[in-house]
């Protein structure tokens, strides 16, 4: 798979597609185990939002290859069968049918899709069973994330499985790899459903306890049948642009790593269109007015807050008819305009198959421990001190948008405009 034909990490999920508008949770029983509509039942068990994979330690961890032969999977999802949850398992409290009853499997399963009658769910198995006084659940510790791996089923004698984040999935993933890619993209929806869920247990309009509906497709509230659904919140990024200069404006937060640059960015408001608030966050950010506005493409991405989870990223070339840059430094440490030189000396010199392959210990690490890998020393910011301004890797949109402005120029972005496609996204 050439550079140019790589899609956005979390983008391409092949199994929405086959959702079914009305699975009722009533009617899973004797769908999952009497009707001839699914062959199989796969589920992905997910703890304090960390899906379980596996990693094999036969593999080699190389870096991606762009250019040749897909590099070696070092992860995938560790589906288990739907037999294998039962009273071995635990289960999450916050979606139970009752706030009396224990929790049921199938009150816990939430559907995620289906391709080639294969019914694909994803289910919340917390190490920490209690909830505290607000109703939710302290994040859990390695100890305890390792503690509730062991009890679920290696695919193989030759892996191990472990919970891991899905931020350190996408990182170690390989983007010329379309089967990872894809693991990747369900591996977040799975992430945004059950997050959701646990952020949706009491109705907005009167107060009640809520319940999963439609196979955790929705909730509805148990006393006024409000019904509530999946949360989304959108987010615009955009390069700002200085036709004339040919420059364009990069800024840090203080979250950032060491020498990051990357395109300015916010939520949207209530009651705004997306061109709207490319331009209000602009102007908040940096004091910039703005023109021309060109849509590039959008990018799901379950790794944001913790408090916002399902973010959809919507990325603009935005044109500056002002350049004089002032720094809101409540919302960025800096910014500043970066020329086409500089920004291509970015690219060239950011080490991206480095972030990868460190990305793709901590896996191997978090699977095996010390049994047959070495710990990871951290992350390659934390081990070297960069040398020369970076921008995100290739698994943000921000990279994207910065890469095809410097690789291809303001007249290609303007003669494309709308049309530019999330699978054309040159590295």
């Amino acid at each position: 798979m050439s550079r140019a034909e790589m899609r956005h990490a979390f983008a391409g999920n092949p199994i929405i597609p086959g959702k079914r508008d009305k699975l009722a949770t009533e009617a899973l029983p004797s769908l999952l185990h009497a009707s001839q509509e699914v062959e199989r039942v796969k589920v992905l068990p997910l703890c304090d939002g960390k899906p379980l994979v596996a990693a094999s330690s036969s593999s080699s961890i190389s870096s991606p290859s762009c250019d040749g032969p897909p590099a070696a999977r070092v992860w995938r999802l560790a589906w288990q069968a739907l037999e294998d949850f039962g009273e071995r398992i635990p289960l999450s409290v916050t979606s139970s049918s009752s706030g009396e009853n224990p929790p049921q499997m199938y009150d816990q399963l939430v559907y995620l899709g289906e391709k080639e009658r294969l019914a694909y769910f994803a289910i919340d198995v917390p190490a920490c069973p209690a909830p505290n006084a607000e109703g939710r659940r302290p994040g859990v510790d390695g100890k305890q994330l390792r503690s509730l791996a062991s009890m679920f089923a290696s695919p193989s004698d030759d892996e191990r499985v472990a919970f891991v984040d899905a931020r350190t999935l996408m990182q170690a993933a390989n983007w010329s790899d379309e089967e990872a890619m894809s693991e990747l993209s369900i591996a977040g929806h799975a992430r945004v459903m059950l997050g959701w869920h646990k952020e949706a247990l009491y109705c907005g309009r009167c107060g009640s306890k809520t319940l999963s509906y439609l196979s955790g497709q929705r909730r509805v509230c148990s006393k006024c049948n409000n019904k509530l659904y999946p949360r989304i919140d959108p987010v615009v990024i955009m390069l700002v642009i200085d036709k004339e200069r040919d420059c364009v404006i990069l800024g840090r937060q203080s979250r950032f790593v060491s020498r990051m640059w990357s395109c300015l960015a916010g939520f949207m408001e209530p009651g705004e269109s997306l061109e709207e608030a490319v331009r209000r966050e602009t102007r908040e950010e940096v004091g910039i007015e703005l023109g021309d506005i060109v849509y590039h493409s959008s990018q799901p991405w379950p790794v944001g807050p913790s408090s916002m989870p399902c973010n959809l990223m919507v990325g603009f070339f935005a044109f500056a008819t002002s350049f004089d840059i002032h720094v809101d430094h409540k919302e960025l440490e800096d910014a500043q305009w970066h020329s086409r030189e500089q920004v291509q000396r970015y690219l060239r010199s950011s080490d991206y198959e480095n972030g990868t392959l460190d990305a793709a210990s901590k896996i191997r690490y978090a699977c095996f421990g010390d049994e047959r890998v070495e710990a990871p020393k951290g992350t390659i910011e934390e081990k070297t001190e960069l040398s020369s301004p970076t921008v995100p890797g290739p698994y943000a949109i921000a990279h994207h948008l910065i890469a095809t402005w410097a690789n291809e120029g303001v007249a290609h972005l303007i003669s494309k405009r709308c049309l530019m496609s999330a699978v054309d996204l040159p590295i």
